[in-house]
């Protein structure tokens, strides 16, 4: 195998019909439009970790990190949704009366509550709903004794996890989603193994990354059942209340894995990365051309991988040729996207 170049710190996230880049303080959002031209436009995040002390220290930078990725994913996740709707959509009442209460403050209050709604199903999915079946069946089946519970809890929390990925893997647009999502790590992976930048280099590179979010999410349900296999209260409301309690310090633990996987090569961490990475053989497809032509706009837009490579000792022998792209606008405060003006085909509108 191929030695890998040292991290580029570059990561991504897959959207509607497009691919969000990130590096360091600047991302882009690269989406194939109806007229299957690639809009490509830039913004500036600043890391919550310039403003809190806190999210520097190790083990609980995790939950700032994961927050963070959340917010601008669903920002990214935002924006790439106008592109479905060949006309613009009005308004409803809902969002009419959010910009009357909250102003300017809108967005953010929709991210937050989106956020919340979020982490509320998944620790009821992925954390309440297995100690929950597992002590129906200690109830009702014999061979289900106390011991055993926190075994069944924890076999159940895996099958439901693959249930829910395969599950969504059967809708249409999910589906193409894993598509874009592949696209993303094969960009990612092309330039961490030393090779240029393009649409061939890219579809032969790999689709699986050690730094994925859904090996993050694999590592926090497997460690979450070694943490319960260890902690086991009697009494029932701690039982379930600790469950809730401990999730920040869970995905602290599994941040600095990811991160440490992501950051080294060697046998030790390659074997411990291997159930995250089967996972991502359900959340990532092999994509098509246009997609991947999709990725390396958005990977270009915010990383120079001519520089990373020579920086790293390996020649660059085809330059890229510099092309026209769509008007792009980096943003300083706050740091959100522009919302696309279909009048015009390329205006901004900073508005809500």
């Amino acid at each position: 195998m191929k030695k890998r170049l040292p991290c580029s710190g570059i990561g991504g996230q897959a959207v509607l019909e497009g691919i969000m880049m990130r590096n360091k303080d600047k991302y882009a959002v690269a989406v194939r439009a109806a007229d299957k031209e690639i809009d490509c436009r830039v913004g500036a995040h600043k890391d919550i970790a310039e403003k809190n002390v806190l999210a520097r220290i190790p083990f609980v930078r995790g939950i700032f990190k994961l927050w963070d990725s959340m917010v601008l994913g669903i920002r990214a996740l935002t924006y790439s949704s106008q592109f479905l709707d060949e006309e613009e959509i009005e308004p409803d009442k809902f969002e009419n009366w959010l910009n009357k209460k909250f102003g300017e403050k809108a967005e953010k209050f929709i991210i937050g509550f989106t956020i919340a709604i979020s982490a509320i199903l998944a620790i009821a999915l992925f954390m309440i709903l297995p100690l929950f079946i597992a002590d129906i069946m200690e109830r009702h089946i014999s061979w289900v004794t106390k011991q055993r519970v926190p075994i069944i809890e924890g076999i159940l929390k895996v099958l439901i996890f693959i249930l829910y990925l395969a599950l969504t893997a059967l809708i249409k647009d999910i589906r193409r989603t894993y598509m874009y999502h592949g696209a993303e790590h094969k960009c990612i992976n092309c330039i961490e193994t030393g090779k240029e930048l393009n649409v061939e280099n890219v579809r032969s590179s790999s689709r699986f990354h050690k730094r994925c979010g859904t090996s993050f999410l694999f590592v926090i349900i497997l460690i979450s059942i070694i943490v319960f296999l260890l902690v086991r209260p009697e009494n029932i409301f701690l039982r379930y209340g600790i469950r809730v309690l401990l999730v920040p310090v869970i995905a602290g633990f599994s941040y600095e894995f990811i991160r440490l996987a992501g950051s080294k090569d060697n046998l030790f961490v390659d074997i411990l990365s291997k159930p995250g990475l089967w996972m991502q053989r359900i959340t990532t497809r092999e994509p098509s051309d246009d997609m991947i032509e999709v990725a390396i706009e958005a990977t270009e837009a915010v990383f120079d991988w001519e520089a990373y490579l020579e920086d790293n000792g390996v020649e660059v022998r085809t330059r890229r040729k510099p092309t026209p792209r769509p008007q792009s606008y980096v943003r300083p405060e706050p740091h959100d996207l522009p919302k696309r003006d279909n009048n015009t085909g390329s205006g901004f509108n900073w508005k809500f």
